[in-house]
């Protein structure tokens, strides 16, 4: 009887031996499923951070002339992230959107006991260009909504007191009325958001000479219109005159914001000239699009699905 009690143990704690090394192997397998989940998850994660970023900065030269001009920023924005190998494809359709795809083959540690070596992680992402209905830095300058605008052709961008001969142009009071509060927002921009809707008044007062140092100071800057930071680029708004009679709307004092357009300063102000000489331009900048915005080049970028 003893010996028979015996050998029962024996088996006994050879079958626990055996569960154990079972459940050793299942729970390893787990933990190097999870810590190479882990690691893929890390992957995918900034795999998709390169992606927007690529298509975001790419997307600033969709209303340029030239496609590769939106490949090249891509290609230097992979490079930095070290991703240059992962490019897929690239998509562009100018004036509208690009897409990127990315791939990348992330070796796996742990999950080899299972007969997985390696996965491919892929990411993707689609940027496209949509008409500016709200911004921040605006100079204190509008045109009449009216206006239909030539792009590249030189304009007279008047800011004498009040309003224009043919009312398409107007100087605006964004941070309040006077020649000093008028030019502080000219050099700097006005520090606030603007958006289509929002009404501001008009500048009275003689405003020329402010407007001339300014002028100067943005000229003398050496930069051209594919410098993303040039100062000789002012954002311009696009208004239509708030009147108690439509009919005879003149000498108004309140505008209303129905979009947004950006002036390229060609030339300084002589001490004889009331208006600015530029060429209004078709850019991507900084800001949020919206459908309700009068289209005058100045657009936004979204990412989409």
């Amino acid at each position: 009887m003893m010996k028979k009690l015996k050998r029962l143990f024996k088996r006994e704690e050879g079958n626990v031996l055996i569960l154990v090394s079972v459940a050793f192997m299942g729970l390893l397998a787990i933990t190097g499923v999870v810590i190479d989940g882990g690691a893929l998850y890390m992957t995918k994660a900034e795999l998709q951070k390169t992606a927007n970023a690529a298509v975001l900065s790419g997307a600033q030269e969709l209303t340029g002339t030239h496609e590769s001009a939106v490949t090249s920023i891509i290609d230097e924005v992979l490079l930095r992230h070290q991703e240059q190998n992962s490019l897929e494809s690239v998509s562009v359709m100018m004036n509208n959107r690009v897409k990127v795809e990315l791939k990348k083959t992330v070796p796996l540690a742990f999950s080899k006991v299972l007969g997985f070596n390696t996965v491919d992680v892929r990411a993707d992402a689609t940027a496209k260009i949509g008409v500016m209905g709200r911004a921040i830095g605006a100079a204190p300058l509008g045109i009449n909504e009216t206006l239909d605008l030539k792009y590249g052709e030189s304009y007279p961008l008047k800011v004498s007191s009040g309003n224009s001969e043919n009312g398409n142009f107007g100087i605006l009071a964004l941070e309040g009325k006077g020649a000093k509060n008028y030019e502080q927002t000219f050099r700097e921009g006005y520090s606030e958001e603007l958006k289509i809707g929002d009404k501001v008044l008009v500048q009275t007062g003689n405003i020329a000479g402010a407007t001339r140092d300014v002028v100067k100071e943005k000229v003398s800057s050496s930069c051209d219109i594919s410098d993303r930071n040039c100062p000789r680029i002012i954002t311009v708004l696009v208004y239509k005159p708030v009147c108690s009679d439509p009919i005879s709307c003149t000498n108004y004092k309140e505008v209303q914001i129905t979009g947004f357009a950006y002036f390229y300063i060609t030339d300084p102000m002589s001490e004889k000239d009331t208006a600015i000489t530029g060429k209004f331009i078709k850019r991507v900048g900084t800001g949020y699009v919206s459908d309700m915005a009068s289209d005058r080049g100045a657009y936004s970028i979204q990412l989409t699905e």
